[in-house]
């Protein structure tokens, strides 16, 4: 297929929105247990509803789900973050494991995968992270400190 793409209209970045149960524990959990920057927040009758972070090249977004909307998916047996994954190509997937897990979070021990080191981590919401970064190290291979 020949898709032609009009000048100026090239997609320039994709950004996960993560709607949350508690958008202070995950704003604590993404800024102080993964380094995360808060560059932007929508703050609604005096309460954090929205906010954008920033980690490099990479951002994302979080939204508290109203408290009636998060009791109706409950009640429904819907779980937050259930199938969502995000993978983060990154300079140093061991320099994250090290820093992060040092900070308390709990993360998977790196591996070697498709050449990459990956460290894998979930969120309070059930969402799951991964970091990743180039290697020429064997496949399988499992870091140990």
């Amino acid at each position: 297929m020949n898709v032609a793409t009009k000048s100026g209209t090239a997609v320039k970045q994709a950004v996960p929105f993560f709607m949350v149960a508690n958008i202070q524990k995950s704003l604590d959990f993404y800024v102080a247990g993964l380094g995360f920057e808060k560059t932007n927040q929508w703050i609604d009758e005096g309460k954090l509803r929205w906010c954008w972070l920033q980690h490099g090249g990479a951002a994302l977004m979080l939204q508290e789900y109203r408290p009636e909307m998060h009791a109706r998916l409950a009640s429904e047996g819907k779980v937050l973050g259930v199938g969502v994954s995000i993978c983060f190509t990154c300079e140093d997937a061991l320099a994250i494991y090290r820093e992060v897990t040092s900070r308390g979070v709990k993360a998977e021990p790196p591996f070697v995968g498709n050449a990459m080191w990956v460290t894998g981590i979930t969120d309070p919401d059930g969402y799951k992270l991964f970091f990743e970064s180039p290697t020429d190290v064997a496949e399988e291979t499992v870091y140990s400190e």
